[in-house]
């Protein structure tokens, strides 16, 4: 089952706060305090709940598990409860794991969410598998999949009932006789959610679950992997090392660039809680799940290997496309995830959405991540020095994406596109001059284009390798019908390191084109000294925009080029709601209704053009009332890549506040929300009455 915390509480509540204790599913009712159960009786009540590793982070439990971060399926990102999720999925995924080589991949664990069982147990106070789903029980599904040499997960929570709304059974007070049954089926790998918890200490409850796991795998001799999922609430890297094996860091994660950046952006800082054996889980991967484009999916994978994050697929594979088949089957990209010294990413660098995080691998590379977070192409950079290389002659650099060597002479850098990462592995070695030289293909300018009217570009192909690149040639190419020509040089003869090859060019898209994204691409051809042909392709997006009305327009109105969320998409003139658009409430700060505005969750950007024409933001804005007495943001107004206004952290507590910025002159305006400084739990924000004067 999938649970956030109170910031997906997305419904207007009204009434006592008591009601709010909502998971991502929907409303689970919490037993009143007189029915909430006696707290389980655990070998550790008489210890620190705490654990012994809070003070030493390279603890971890003694059975040799999860040596490396699991990797497998879970059903509940494609599926949740809806009737697919069945006997017939489970065992479908489990022949796809081998038919598709992801078995071969490292994928080993088929895992079955929340909704798996019926809503009581049984006169013996046994959990029963719901005979539709399962009519031959879970058993049957553990052997089926064992004898395709993979894994079984199974799901439950860690209070009276689970998330869903329908109230399946959770193990609090059950702890022993759920662990026994699991064990006795066959279960690799348990799930232990969060909610209805009814307040009892989260370090109790989970140590509780820990030690009746191991009397089971110990009484059928059939070891579990432990994944602790509290939200982060309760700072398990903090205790849960010697607990379970790996422990969710952010609350849920959903199809979206915001929530996915969001929740990567709490995990990255962890990266010291992480080893063989006690793994941060910043959430199961929606790479396939149709709300994020390819290039982002990539990202999105790239991260979570980075970061040693456990990589449990989160769509139907039996729908999947061939492009999530290549993100989520890419055995380089995979090892970095999967290397055995078990280090998680750091970050090196973060400016203005460009981040580079480094992670040391055990055979003493380094793998790099070059992350564009912003909406255009980035030129992102960094040293085999910075990221932890000795000093050598020269350094063999891999794209692991393209499955591809080049040499450098220590430079490592990529214009990425927008919203991508390049993912490298780069190693200090003798064999590097049998590589060609790496080159950077970069580009400036437009990104944005009024149809009909001639914009530029400018190209620069740049040699980073210890070796010459010869033979230099760039093109550009385009959607039909589009001008693009060069007004100067496209070719070198020979480029030396840190040697450019700069190039304009002339772009116009036709009269009367639509408003949208369109593709470029720019592609680099060469020679190494050797005679070896290599070549390097940027793809590029150009926005065919419309300047905005004379006069006072409404924001909830107009065409935006970007908008990214924390959850959900951005919604127009209602308040933020759920993972589909148009699904928010009226817009309400300090009991006013605001006909009129954008509805977001931090942290969101929304860009609109300009083109020069305007003068004037201005909204009343502040955290929507359907937050109660939850949610802390700041909201900021951005001038083509300048701050011109924000206000303090805002709070529910306070009213509406004006917030106003000149923007005389600007092409891009760009309307923020940030969390406040202390995460984004609750931070719905409005944007109400929010005008462009132009």
């Amino acid at each position: 089952m999938r649970h956030l915390p109170s910031r997906t509480t997305r419904r207007r509540v009204v009434g006592s706060l008591a009601t709010a204790l909502l998971c991502a599913a929907g409303l689970a009712a919490p037993a009143s305090a007189a029915a909430a159960p006696a707290p389980p009786a655990s070998s550790a009540a008489t210890r620190d709940t705490a654990g012994s590793s809070s003070a030493d982070p390279g603890v971890r439990l003694p059975d040799g598990l999860a040596l490396t971060p699991p990797m497998g399926f879970n059903n509940w990102n494609s599926t949740h409860c809806r009737a697919e999720f069945d006997e017939a999925m489970v065992k479908g995924i489990a022949d796809i794991f081998v038919e598709k080589g992801l078995k071969d991949a490292g994928y080993q664990y088929v895992n079955l969410d929340d909704c798996w069982a019926l809503p009581a147990r049984d006169a013996n106070g046994k959990l029963v598998p719901d005979p539709k789903r399962f009519p031959n029980g879970i058993k049957a599904v553990a052997d089926y999949v064992h004898a395709k040499g993979l894994k079984l997960g199974i799901y439950t929570s860690a209070g009276t009932k689970t998330c869903n709304p329908a109230g399946f059974p959770g193990a609090l007070g059950h702890e022993r006789s759920d662990a026994q049954q699991f064990a006795e089926w066959g279960v690799d790998y348990l799930k232990y959610d969060n909610c209805n918890n009814q307040g009892v200490d989260a370090k109790q409850r989970y140590i509780t679950m820990r030690d009746a796991l191991k009397a089971a795998s110990e009484s059928v001799g059939r070891p579990i992997v432990y994944s602790i999922c509290e939200w982060g609430e309760n700072k398990p890297w903090e205790w849960a090392a010697d607990v379970g094996h790996l422990w969710r860091t952010t609350g849920d994660i959903s199809d979206s660039w915001g929530s996915m950046v969001s929740i990567m952006k709490q995990n990255l800082p962890l990266a010291k809680y992480a080893g063989p054996g006690r793994w941060n889980d910043p959430d199961m991967l929606e790479v396939g799940n149709g709300g994020m484009s390819d290039t982002e999916y990539r990202t999105h994978f790239s991260m979570w290997s980075i970061m040693a994050a456990p990589l449990l697929i989160g769509s139907d594979l039996r729908k999947a496309t061939p492009e999530t088949y290549e993100i989520l089957g890419n055995k380089e990209v995979i090892a970095v995830d999967q290397d055995p010294l078990g280090k998680q990413g750091e970050v090196l660098s973060t400016q203005n959405g460009r981040w580079v995080v480094a992670k040391e691998m055990k055979d003493g590379s380094r793998a790099v991540a070059l992350f564009n977070e912003t909406g255009t192409a980035q030129s992102i950079a960094t040293t085999a020095k910075a990221v932890g290389l000795p000093a050598a002659d020269g350094y063999t650099l891999r794209d692991l994406w393209q499955h591809k060597s080049y040499n450098t002479a220590g430079a490592i850098s990529a214009t990425v596109p927008a919203h991508g990462t390049v993912l490298l592995r780069v190693s200090a070695d003798d064999k590097w001059a049998k590589n060609p030289p790496a080159v950077e293909l970069g580009a400036d300018g437009a990104a944005l284009v009024e149809a009909g009217k001639r914009t530029t570009l400018t190209s620069k192909v740049t040699d980073l390798g210890r070796t010459a690149a010869k033979n230099v040639s760039v093109a550009l190419t385009g959607p039909s019908g589009w001008r693009l020509k060069a007004t100067s040089p496209t070719t070198a003869k020979s480029l030396r390191t840190g040697q450019s090859l700069t190039t304009s060019w002339s772009v116009t898209a036709p009269a009367g084109t639509a408003p949208g994204k369109y593709d470029l691409t720019l592609k680099s051809t060469y020679r190494s000294p050797q005679g070896a042909r290599a070549e390097s392709v940027l793809p590029l997006t150009a926005d065919v925009v419309v300047a905005p009305p004379a006069g006072s327009s409404a924001l909830g109105d107009l065409p935006w080029i970007t908008a990214t969320n924390g959850w959900g998409p951005v919604e127009r003139n209602t308040s933020n709601g759920e993972n589909v658009g148009g699904d928010g409430n009226p817009i309400t700060i300090g009991g006013t209704v605001y006909a009129k505005g954008l509805g977001v969750h931090a942290d969101s950007a929304v860009e609109y053009y300009t083109g020069g024409t305007c003068e004037k933001v201005t909204a009343q804005v502040g955290v929507d009332d359907e937050k109660l007495l939850k949610g802390t943001v700041v909201f900021e107004i951005w001038a083509d890549g300048k701050k011109v206004a924000s206000t303090g952290v805002l709070t529910n507590a306070m009213p509406a506040q004006e917030l106003s910025a000149d923007v005389t002159g600007a092409r891009l305006v760009r309307l923020v929300v940030t969390d406040g400084g202390d995460g984004n739990d609750s931070d719905h924000a409005d944007w109400g009455d929010a005008t462009l004067s132009c």
